[in-house]
């Protein structure tokens, strides 16, 4: 997994929901009966269940990466946070497949739950902890953000999101009778809806700002990143191009969770394709980790397919300028494509 502070990072990730609507059918004499899950808020997880579903995730996660296997972990990882994983140990298993000879074990520690309550599935928590991953240990240390969710009652407890962060981003949540309170994808008392995120994401990365200021505040996942294309976009011998796309289908949907100032912290995906071409008699550079998931061969050209997730903090409805920023990014290229 690479998060990315830096715009100019572009290695494939290493190593490092479907909705569900629970339904019971009760044959009766006089015919069928349909209970549509449950109507009652209900706490997602209990303490005791998500310490155990981080202790799982985590010992799965392990074992995925000492074996290069993605076998290992893929029924404790989903959606964005899933394809990237389940790629770069694809790849991985291919260019070493003797398994990880660098594996060091991660471990989560410090853990702290923010449990919403919801009716229905699917349901979600984040767990807060601290890595041993970082490399300036102790007081200060970048928080692990990870976000379970789970489809319904027989399904285990997966990773979608997966986010680091500086201390100072991850902000105080609002508690409701000591449980955290979930932000809806259309909440109207956000700058911008949930459900939105993406494709004013997608739209800022294609035309920045043409249309007035917009919501994304300057930074390097946003100005920096567009900035950094523009000039990978043309260099002697080699075109670079990008097509964005939201994708908040399935176990995609954004998800959040309302923070004391107002706002919310929200975590949401998109897709993209990197598309480079090289000039006539030259091929584009391919890295091992890239050529473990090529299909086709590289004459002139290869197409990169990422998927990239990002946390965002978004301010209260009614900000205009500078209403979201994006306080972390996590991609990873999931497939490529030669000719």
């Amino acid at each position: 997994m690479r998060r990315l502070r830096r715009p100019a990072s572009r290695r494939p990730a290493d190593t490092l929901l479907a909705a569900a609507t629970a339904s019971v059918l009760a044959l009766t004499a006089s015919g069928c009966v349909t209970v549509h899950g449950e109507r009652e808020l209900m706490p997602a997880a209990t303490k005791a269940e998500a310490e155990q579903a981080l202790k799982d995730f985590t010992e799965a996660y392990n074992k995925a990466d000492k074996a290069y296997d993605p076998a290992l972990d893929a029924g404790r990882v989903t959606g964005p946070m899933g394809e990237i994983n389940q790629a770069g140990l694809t790849s991985r298993q291919k260019s070493s497949p003797g398994g990880n000879p660098d594996h060091r074990p991660l471990e989560l520690t410090d853990a702290k739950f923010s449990i919403p309550r919801k009716a229905g599935w699917p349901r979600f928590f984040v767990a807060d902890t601290d890595s041993n991953r970082d490399t300036d240990q102790g007081p200060g240390d970048n928080r692990w953000l990870l976000v379970f969710v789970r489809g319904g009652a027989q399904q285990l407890w997966e990773v979608a999101y997966l986010s680091i962060l500086s201390p100072g981003d991850v902000p105080a949540f609002t508690s409701e009778a000591g449980y955290a309170v979930p932000v809806g994808t259309g909440t109207q008392g956000l700058a911008v809806a949930p459900q939105e995120l993406g494709e004013r994401y997608v739209s800022f990365l294609k035309e920045g700002a043409a249309g007035g200021p917009g919501p994304f505040a300057a930074g390097p996942h946003t100005t920096e990143w567009r900035a950094e294309r523009e000039k990978d976009a043309k260099r002697p011998g080699l075109v670079t191009q990008y097509v964005d796309r939201a994708d908040s289908a399935g176990s995609f949907a954004p998800l959040g969770l309302a923070t004391e100032d107002g706002g919310a912290l929200v975590f949401f995906a998109t897709r993209y394709f990197e598309r480079q071409t090289a000039a006539r008699g030259y091929r584009p550079k391919v890295g091992k980790d890239v050529k473990a998931l090529l299909t086709g061969e590289v004459k002139n050209t290869v197409t990169k397919r990422w998927v990239s997730s990002q946390t965002v903090l978004v301010k209260p409805a009614g900000t205009e300028r500078d209403a979201v920023a994006v306080v972390g990014r996590l991609q990873g290229v999931t497939a490529a494509e030669g000719s």
